[in-house]
């Protein structure tokens, strides 16, 4: 495994966010905990309320921005099992 890693969420071809796959991994697992927690929040959050009317545009902008960082929490939890799986037993 290489020492740095892009994410997938990178915005092109060219990536400029990476995680470093060498960190402790209480570090990464806490680091994809934080970003998929901070969407659990909003979505708990938005459940909670009533009727929310908005246009498709809205509604598609929202989604991007709840799947940027579940992505890249996704992204650091398989940098984890990958480390986990070359550990030996």
């Amino acid at each position: 495994m290489k020492e740095y890693m892009a994410l997938t969420s990178n915005a092109d071809d060219l990536p400029s966010l990476y995680v470093n796959t060498t960190q402790p991994l209480h570090s990464l697992l806490s680091t994809a905990r934080y970003r998929i927690g901070a969407v659990t929040q909003v979505l708990e959050n938005l459940a909670m309320r009533g009727d929310i009317t908005t246009d498709s545009v809205i509604l598609s902008d929202f989604a991007l921005l709840c799947c940027i960082p579940l992505r890249d929490g996704c992204d650091v939890l398989d940098i984890v099992a990958r480390r986990m799986d070359a550990q030996p037993s």
